[in-house]
């Protein structure tokens, strides 16, 4: 219980990261957070039972500078919330695929590159989508939302008490 994964806001409710709930009982007990919501449940000392948190709020303001966010793979997955573009397929074993193959002068770019299975990428090989007869689901495009905070997707599916704190 003490390794779930507690979302953790600024002083302004602005999403700064995910930690877990024994660092986020730690910060409530040295008056460094508040709890928000209790989602996990309690875990029980001699004396007391203490409730683990599912989200907490830090008590003093921290400033972070806005980032560009980097194309990775976890991006890219994030972004189409693990869901192969092609045939709609939702699934943790994805590749990358280029919409405009590389050799044909497709760039590596958020417009270019998009989640794919691996039986649709090999469907597809080195061939544009309408000459493979595929249409995409959703155009490619760069991630929304803030750039400070990108929450992992299998998180939500979890976390329904996270969805009103999070802008995506």
């Amino acid at each position: 219980m003490l390794n779930h994964p507690v979302l953790v806001l600024n002083q302004s409710y602005e999403p700064l990261t995910v930690c877990r709930a024994r660092r986020a009982v730690v910060l409530i007990w040295e008056g460094k957070a508040e709890m928000i919501e209790n989602g996990l449940g309690y875990i029980h000392t001699l004396t007391q039972a203490i409730e683990l948190p599912s989200v907490i709020r830090l008590e003093q303001l921290v400033r972070r500078p806005h980032r560009q966010r980097k194309m990775t793979r976890y991006e890219i997955f994030n972004r189409d919330k693990y869901t192969c573009q092609y045939c709609g397929q939702q699934s943790r074993h994805l590749t990358l695929d280029h919409v405009m193959p590389r050799y044909r002068g497709g760039q590596h770019t958020w417009e270019n590159v998009v989640s794919a299975c691996v039986e649709c990428n090999r469907h597809k090989a080195g061939r544009t989508p309408k000459e493979a007869h595929m249409k995409l689901i959703k155009i490619p495009a760069p991630p929304t939302g803030s750039p400070l905070f990108n929450i992992p997707y299998h998180y939500l599916s979890k976390r329904d008490e996270w969805r009103k704190y999070l802008y995506q």
